[in-house]
């Protein structure tokens, strides 16, 4: 039953909560805190005055006991109205006997009748200290009663222990009280009404940049427009706005990227598509009618081939190169030297007249042997591409380090800065096969790993690329 019910207690605060906006809660939540607050101080002080008037009352009274009892016991035919407290005509003065006997001296209502309690038969017997108790007498008014012990002779000259009782009706103290409290709870209620109206003017205040941050979010997503959003103030709101606008500077960037890359990707997709679907054509008109010469149609086939395999190049480029693969495997131990072995033997097999000047030290690093292999094949390839049939290659394989020289013509100045740009093709590349997506594979495996990719012209002619992967230690080294 009671898991249930703090259940739906917890249900209910959680729903308050989350059904109100965060300038509803922020006033919510400050009201709450300044109503614990009122609440815990208020009754603090309710009870802290509540005391010290009581006390005040006690000591009040207990001295007026011991002036009674003083004067009471050096006569006990003293007149007792004498000893009444000045401007106090509410005062009841009794004698407590050990016994128990209770004999009223001074009572300004007779219907009003005090007895001694406990406390007080105690305090006559035990002849010390003093008690202090509030009695409800059976009216409407509750009364403050103390006693002093006190010591007087009988009429055989024999001492006997009684006690002096004096009471008061406490009327002003519960009317100061009752005062204190309303003013308590007033001042509280007041406090909680400005303090909550003032958390919420101050949460509107506060929430509003974020709202305007709000507001060009929403404008972005319903526009499709990256503009960059104003920024009002230095501070956290500011600093957030401004790494949001950093972020749709990146998006408006990549956009355009994108754009670029599948309008370049579109143009080279339709080139060869364009001629292949020519000569299918051709091809179809040729099964209808027999218009071509002897030979040609076998021409045509193998020009469909070389279209369909330059097809597939490109195609295999543009996953390649956009692919993100990288990101997710987990790069492996390897040896680079194994790596460079493996792509010579592909570019081996491409330029059979090309000598192949190798050095290779065994580098560890840590790679995708698939992306590493097919990024230096590629710069092998665009090497034999342009070298003469008969040239030489020199491929040198130092620290990590890849260093390809070929003996071609070299690269244009002009071309150096976009050799890796996407779908770039030289004035002198124009005219051999390709995609214009081989060297930005290299540059993207190269960045994915942590190495770069340099290039630059070779004294004497001939194009000289560098491509650096990080080494690491061998493991026998990491292990010692």
């Amino acid at each position: 039953m009671i898991p249930t019910a703090w259940f739906r207690l917890r249900r209910g605060v959680e729903r308050l909560f989350t059904g109100q906006s965060l300038q509803g809660r922020l006033a919510l939540l400050t009201g709450i805190s300044v109503a614990l607050a009122v609440l815990f101080v208020g009754t603090t002080a309710f009870f802290s005055t509540r005391w010290s008037l009581l006390d005040q009352l006690d000591q009040e009274l207990l001295s007026s006991a011991r002036t009674a009892s003083n004067f009471i016991a050096s006569d006990p035919r003293n007149d007792v109205q004498d000893l009444t407290t000045p401007g106090v005509t509410d005062q009841w003065l009794a004698v407590v006997s050990a016994a128990g006997g209770t004999m009223s001296i001074s009572s300004p209502d007779e219907k009003i009748k005090l007895s001694g309690g406990p406390e007080e038969i105690a305090v006559a017997r035990m002849q010390t200290g003093s008690s202090a108790r509030s009695v409800d007498v059976g009216g409407t008014t509750d009364y403050r009663v103390v006693s002093v012990p006190m010591t007087r002779l009988d009429s055989n000259d024999k001492p006997t222990r009684h006690a002096v009782m004096l009471a008061r009706p406490l009327t002003g103290l519960t009317s100061t009280l009752q005062s204190l409290w309303v003013v308590i709870l007033v001042s509280g209620l007041v406090g909680i009404l400005v303090t909550t109206l003032t958390a919420l003017w101050a949460a509107q205040a506060a929430l509003t940049p974020v709202r305007r941050l709000s507001t060009a979010v929403r404008s972005v997503t319903q526009t499709n427009q990256l503009n960059p959003i104003r920024i009002y103030g230095s501070d956290d709101l500011g600093e957030l706005t401004k790494s949001f606008n950093s972020m749709l500077k990146s998006l408006q960037s990549s956009r355009e990227q994108q754009q670029q890359f599948i309008a370049d990707a579109g143009h080279e997709l339709r080139t060869p598509l364009t001629s292949m679907r020519t000569n299918i054509e051709l091809l179809v008109a040729d099964d209808k009618s027999g218009m071509l010469p002897l030979g040609a149609r076998s021409e045509i086939l193998d020009d469909v081939s070389a279209q369909l395999g330059e097809f597939s190049a490109l195609v295999g480029d543009l996953v390649a190169l956009t692919r993100d693969d990288h990101l997710r495997r987990k790069l492996q131990p390897l040896d680079l030297a194994d790596v460079v072995e493996s792509a010579l033997a592909r570019a081996k097999r491409r330029g059979p007249g090309i000598i192949f000047d190798v050095v290779l030290d065994h580098t560890q690093c840590l790679g995708d042997a698939q992306n590493l292999e097919r990024a230096i094949t590629n710069l092998l390839d665009n090497a034999v591409k342009f070298s003469p049939p008969d040239g030489t290659i020199s491929v040198d394989l130092t620290d990590g380090i890849i260093t390809i020289v070929d003996q071609g013509p070299g690269i244009a100045e002009d071309d150096i800065e976009h050799i890796f740009d996407r779908f770039y093709r030289s004035d002198r590349a124009r005219n051999t096969p390709g995609t214009g997506l081989g060297l930005s594979i290299v540059a993207h495996t190269a960045d994915a790993h942590g190495g770069s990719v340099r290039v630059g012209n070779q004294p004497g002619g001939g194009a000289r690329f560098t491509f650096r992967i990080p080494p690491v230690a061998p493991a026998a080294d990491v292990v010692a």
